[in-house]
């Protein structure tokens, strides 16, 4: 029986050319597995056509959209997740459920080996193979690109030599890659740190500098998930293109950072993700009106781990599952409606309730009903500050001797 690899497939010219390139170098038949994560563009049957034209033996195809922004997308708002306080996991989130389909796609056809289009400078392969590795543990992994020497300009000559249903000529001085949850580009340009990104390279978010008017939107939020937007109840797939369209419109999201990678270099990245930044803005300020204040400072620091966790490819790992149940708790009491303006490339929350909420405005309040006793405070501060008055005590009479 001829070997199978399936291979994780976009459509584009490195993996259509992949589809061949694998087949001349291993002599295997290829399952093409595209995966629709929100990216937009082509539909998948158009996709699944294209891989059966660069000869696939078979196409698997699979909308993921809802199951993406369900059990990916809400564990990062949840987690309020941005590694290295910035980016928020956009590329990081999705390789987990591309992974799940292609070893779903390996054990329905057969496959021994599974295949992906990274390079090996980037995180993407740790993300792939660490996972693959975690969901079948019997399967191997293979990267033309990284492994079968498979450059650009050799798939290019490649696809013209083969006549293959692609185009080949444009040309993109950038990678992007993009879903639902946000976009993210890098190489080409913007590679030299001191240049700022130039307006070509946006695409899910208008230019903050000339904003229409301020647009003032209520998001309502039920254990820490979007349910509805202005009181029409949404989905989480839905709540994601609704703020993507609407903070888009008003230039939020727009990051731009030098991060530390998975592979130990530096690599300057441009993320566009509007709907996730306006979402984890308004879901960490009702977090701050319903979650204790000792649970709400360890969160923070569970929040980074697991962040960490996740771009390093550990979306399966046992601590990453302990975090989760975690956070999930945490989640018990953070039901609400947040009103946030977005304008100008902000998204600013200026109104917060919740049935839940810890916010007592009798404990706030300074006018009269306040019910806050204030001769408790002498006493507390007097034994809140006993540890460092006994130290400070101790270093003036070690320092005098």
């Amino acid at each position: 029986m001829t070997e199978r690899i399936v291979l994780a497939y976009s459509g584009g010219l490195d993996t259509s050319v992949a589809i061949g390139w694998i087949g001349e170098a291993t002599g295997a038949e290829v399952i093409a597995v595209a995966v629709d994560v929100g990216q937009g563009g082509e539909s998948l049957e158009d996709i699944r056509q294209r891989a059966l034209a660069c000869g696939a033996v078979e196409a698997y195809v699979a909308d993921a959209r809802d199951e993406f922004a369900n059990e990916y997308a809400m564990p990062t708002l949840k987690a309020n997740a941005l590694y290295q306080g910035h980016y928020p996991l956009v590329s990081a989130i999705s390789r987990p459920v591309i992974v799940k389909h292609l070893v779903k796609a390996a054990r329905e056809f057969g496959a021994t080996t599974v295949s992906h289009g990274c390079t090996g400078k980037g995180n993407d392969q740790v993300r792939f193979e660490v996972g693959i590795q975690t969901l079948g543990p019997d399967l191997k992994c293979i990267a033309p690109v990284r492994d079968l020497a498979l450059t650009r300009d050799k798939a290019i000559a490649f696809a013209e030599a083969k006549g293959l249903p692609i185009e080949t000529t444009k040309k993109n001085p950038y990678s992007i890659d993009q879903n639902v949850w946000g976009r993210a580009v890098e190489t080409g340009y913007l590679e030299d740190i001191w240049n700022a990104p130039t307006k070509d390279i946006y695409d899910y978010t208008a230019t903050p500098e000339f904003p229409p008017a301020p647009d003032e939107v209520i998001i309502s939020f039920h254990q820490g998930v979007p349910v509805a937007i202005d009181g029409v109840k949404v989905s989480p797939l839905q709540a994601i293109q609704e703020l993507n369209r609407r903070a888009g419109a008003q230039g939020v999201g727009r990051i731009d950072v030098v991060e530390d990678r998975l592979v130990g270099i530096k690599s300057r990245e441009i993320y566009e993700a509007p709907g996730a930044m306006a979402l984890i803005t308004a879901h960490k300020h009702l977090e701050d009106i319903t979650i204790e204040r000792e649970q709400a400072r360890f969160k923070a620091t569970v929040s980074q781990r697991w962040a960490e966790l996740v771009y390093d490819g550990q979306w399966f790992s046992p601590l990453k599952r302990s975090l989760d149940a975690f956070i999930e708790d945490t989640q018990k009491y953070v039901s609400g409606d947040i009103r946030m303006t977005m304008h100008g490339g902000q998204a600013i929350v200026n109104g917060r309730r919740s049935d839940t909420s810890l916010y007592d405005f009798d404990l706030a309040t300074y006018d009269t009903g306040d019910t806050f006793d204030q001769s408790q405070a002498k006493g507390f501060i007097e034994l809140w500050g006993m540890s460092s008055k006994v130290a400070s005590r101790r270093d003036q009479r070690v320092q005098g001797l």
